[in-house]
């Protein structure tokens, strides 16, 4: 039996790139998913394989529109993102979004304005509760 990955759901670059189509676009076939692709040359079969690969993985669902599939995202870009981060914080920081917050302060990606935000964020939804 061969192993499964621990994060076979989460998306691969090429798959969050088309994902990022299907967002913007909504409903889309093969042939519309490739030609908004323009940072990549990437063949009709691929974008089809990959396409095929999200919906295996729940993330699209396709329906027959005269000949071609139009696939749809039932993922919205919320919950990717959440389940990313929180794979992310699982894998390198044990679960603990306080020690992710510390390693952006300590390598400088958090400024001093949006730690200030963040503070702002927290003491309304202190006050909201």
């Amino acid at each position: 039996m061969p192993r499964r990955k621990r994060f076979d759901q989460s998306l691969t670059p090429l798959e969050l790139e088309i994902m990022t189509v299907l967002w913007e676009t909504g409903p889309a076939n093969v042939q519309s998913v490739q030609a908004r692709l323009t940072a990549r040359d990437l063949a009709y079969t691929t974008v089809q394989t990959m396409l095929n690969v999200l919906e295996r993985k729940g993330k699209v669902k396709r329906r027959l529109r005269d000949r071609a599939y139009f696939y749809q995202p039932i993922v919205s870009r919320q919950n990717a993102t959440s389940q990313a981060v929180g794979e992310m914080l699982d894998r390198f920081f044990g679960g603990s979004a306080d020690s992710l917050v510390l390693n952006l302060v300590e390598t400088r990606k958090l400024t001093p304005e949006k730690l200030a935000q963040i503070q702002k964020l927290l003491a309304q939804e202190k006050k909201e509760r």
